[in-house]
């Protein structure tokens, strides 16, 4: 992490949510330089207290002219939201990162991993909207950049085993309270389809006509996008299962070009963001609250040698949400 050429005036809509305390987190741990911290949420919250930067700070709901005077708002709060705001959050002088998938696949707007993509951004540009990755994207293209860089990639396949804690709050506390009460059978489920304790849920989002749930297509959208490789073949499954924090994927990738395993295992342990594991797995209980991506039980198809099967784990709040949009910052402000 970096640190900025001035304290910043920033505001954060979304701020009582998993995803705001995980900023508000990381701005204190980095010690990052906060001139003036404007926290936004919904009428329940109003009033109440968010301590940063040695003070605490009242949270606010959003109006007209909340913006101004801001060097950067970091969204965190839905679609909806992101779409009436974010461009106020503009037109007011901010830089506005929206964590949403409101804008993602806009041509205009940037979708940005600073290891992968960072060279886009500008610092002397005009405020403009950047969007944050979905989190199982981000942690798929940290994995798969530094191989599209040496070796070419032709088609990746990928199914993701996400964690509570990417459905928000409401999905974490959910899963606690089926856990306190598991003898009671059938839960009724809230923030999921199904019962999620003791369980896999195949559905995050709603479905398609062609039976591809919404997570499964912002995957095969954003990847290709972030990697500018409009061509690339990605085909996605994404299921839900009964860990708390940090996001699985199991990837099949197809390179171009053959390759040796150690060569491919030190290239990608180059990578920054990358943490490679060459005799272990990861897993999610292990690597919630950690910050790199960590990259295990790489191996060759038997039937096709440019074929490789890996296995990716990231703290979806971290990396996958917060982290990547503090380091967008980073690009701006640094």
């Amino acid at each position: 992490m970096k640190t900025w050429r001035k304290p910043l005036k920033l505001g954060l809509v979304g701020a009582t949510g998993v995803v705001g305390e995980t900023f508000i987190n990381l701005l204190e741990e980095y010690a990052y330089p906060v001139e003036e911290f404007r926290p936004f949420a919904s009428q329940n919250s109003e009033g109440s207290k968010l301590f940063l930067a040695g003070q605490n700070w009242a949270v606010q709901t959003l109006k007209p002219g909340c913006f101004n005077g801001l060097d950067m708002v970091f969204f965190s709060s839905g679609d909806d939201l992101s779409k009436e705001w974010a461009p106020q959050a503009v037109k007011a002088g901010a830089f506005a990162i929206d964590n949403s998938n409101a804008f993602r696949m806009n041509n205009n707007i940037l979708l940005v991993v600073p290891e992968v993509n960072g060279h886009l951004i500008d610092k002397n540009s005009k405020p403009q909207i950047i969007s944050n990755p979905n989190c199982s994207t981000i942690q798929l293209v940290m994995a798969l950049k530094p191989l599209q860089l040496h070796y070419g990639i032709e088609e990746v396949v990928v199914s993701t085993y996400q964690a509570v804690s990417g459905a928000g709050l409401a999905g974490y506390e959910e899963l606690l309270e089926q856990t306190k009460n598991f003898q009671v059978p059938n839960h009724e489920g809230k923030a999921f389809p199904k019962q999620i304790l003791f369980n896999c849920i195949p559905q995050i989002g709603s479905f398609d006509e062609n039976g591809f749930c919404s997570e499964e297509i912002k995957i095969m959208n954003e990847t290709p996008k972030i990697l500018g490789q409009a061509d690339l073949k990605v085909s996605a499954f994404t299921v839900r299962i009964p860990a708390l924090n940090s996001h699985s994927e199991a990837v099949w990738v197809t390179l171009k070009k053959d390759v040796d395993r150690l060569d491919l295992l030190k290239t990608m342990d180059d990578f920054p963001g990358l943490a490679m594991m060459d005799t272990d797995y990861p897993t999610p209980l292990e690597v919630s609250g950690e910050e790199p991506v960590f990259v295990g039980r790489v191996h060759q198809d038997l039937h096709n040698p440019k074929k490789w099967l890996m296995w990716v784990v990231s703290d979806n709040l971290k990396k996958g949400a917060a982290l990547n949009g503090l380091q967008i910052a980073d690009l701006i402000f640094s």
